[in-house]
């Protein structure tokens, strides 16, 4: 399974930009759809999370400005980030769960990381 990020950028502090991330591949089902983040000389962290049934989680640092979302038929997922930081500067990465059809499978699979700048 494959997955294809996009939609970072450079963008002002107060701005906002719209991530995205769709797999590829003979998915059979998705349990899990997160989006990590990690700063230059920082540990990688979740920022976002949605599962199967739609319940969503958010690190507290993004909660009440990033909205994670997903599209089942596409089996991709999204994160709305608004009121953007400086702090929220980082490369983030999207990680999806599931199952493939050739003997069901498990997989983990990442995509390849999209920057994210924001600036004072």
């Amino acid at each position: 399974v494959q997955l294809q990020a996009s939609g970072g950028g450079l963008v002002q502090a107060g701005g906002s930009l719209r991530l995205s991330c769709e797999a590829s591949g003979s998915i059979r089902s998705i349990n899990f759809m997160g989006w990590y983040r990690q700063a230059p000389g920082k540990e990688r962290e979740l920022a976002a999370f949605i599962t199967s049934v739609g319940r969503t989680n958010y690190a507290d640092s993004v909660k009440g400005r990033f909205t994670i979302s997903r599209d089942n038929a596409k089996k991709a997922v999204f994160l709305q980030m608004d009121r953007l930081k400086p702090e929220d500067t980082s490369v983030y990465y999207c990680n999806i769960k599931g199952s493939v059809y050739a003997g069901t499978r498990p997989f983990d699979s990442w995509g390849q990381g999209t920057q994210v700048t924001v600036s004072s």
